[in-house]
This record gives C-alpha cells, structure tokens and sequence, in this order.
C-alpha cells in the first residue's frame, strides 16, 4: 500500500478525533516530524500536534494508514513521495493547502529535531530555508493570472517534494548509513 488515504477520510479521522487539522497539516507536519527523526508510533498526532492529551490513533484506521502509507513513500527508492493537499480545482484552496502544508512541515520538522539542530548538507540548509520562505506565503501572494496556474502550483509542490526528500536523506536516511558503517 503506497497510495494515501484520501483527503475526505483523513478529514473525517482528524474531525472524529477532534484533532482540529485539516489533511494538508497533518501530512505537513507528520512528514516534517519523520523527516527530522521523529519515531513513528500510533501518538504521532500528540506528538506531531505538540498536545499530549491527544488520543492514540487505533491500529488499521486513517490515521494509522497516513503513517504507514507516508514512511514508506519517504523512503521509496522511486521517489513515490506525494503531497497531501486539497482536492479542490479553484486555485486559492490549492494553494493555501500547499503553503498550510509547508507549514506545518516546519513545526514538524522542528518538534521532530527536539532541541538539537539536525546536521543537513548545505542542499537541506538551502531547502529548509526555502521551504521557510514557502511557508509564509499564502494565496495572497500567488499572482494568479489563470493560465499558468497549474503549472506554477506543480512547480513548488515538485520542490516542496523534493526538499522534503533531500532533508529525510540528510536527518534518517544518512543517519541509518552511518549506522551500518559502524
């Protein structure tokens, strides 16, 4: 199972758990939390929320299923790794989505780090430092002239991928190398 879960089921789990997210936030931030180092458990949105009260989410549910489906996309060697984002045609829910999944992204990313600053190679400081930028943008800012809508929108969804990516490479991926080595 690489494909996942759609965005109407993933927001009806985060609804029934009263998780107050939407799909594009809790993939941003449950990516930005893995790709840190983050560990993987059925508290990850506790952990990803930064609340403690949140319940666990059940073994087979949505929830469960974003997790699983997101790990192994992150570490599929064929870069299968998608966005979760808004099934809307009209731009701005579009790209609204993608800067609130940025993000999110980030406040996973750093819950994910905990206190210590994550070693990247100069390519992760300079997607990190990107993906910053992308995350305080909103639709506001997207000049929006209709024909190249699409296009533009694929453009940064493609570098917010990749970036995501290269930083999992740099925080877990590199990092399980090394242990090998050693």
């Amino acid at each position: 199972m690489t494909e996942l879960p759609s965005i109407d089921d993933v927001s009806r789990a985060s609804e029934a758990l009263g998780l107050g997210a939407t799909p594009a936030e809790l993939h941003g931030g449950l990516c930005g939390w893995l790709a840190a180092g983050g560990a993987p458990g059925n508290d990850w949105p506790a952990r990803v929320l930064a609340d403690d009260a949140l319940q666990p989410v059940a073994e087979g549910s949505t929830l469960a299923q974003l997790l699983e489906v997101t790990i192994k996309q992150l570490e599929d060697r064929d870069f299968g790794f998608e966005l979760l984002l808004s099934d809307s045609t009209q731009t701005e829910p579009q790209v609204d989505a993608l800067f609130t999944w940025a993000r999110a992204f980030l406040g996973g990313f750093g819950l994910g780090s905990g206190h210590k600053r994550p070693a990247l190679s100069e390519e992760g400081e300079e997607a990190l430092n990107d993906l910053a930028k992308l995350a305080q943008a909103s639709s506001e800012d997207f000049d929006s002239d209709g024909e190249d809508d699409d296009e533009a929108l694929a453009e940064i969804e493609e570098f917010i991928r990749i970036a995501v990516l290269l930083l999992h490479g740099d925080c877990v991926m590199a990092a399980r190398h090394r242990q090998r080595l050693n």
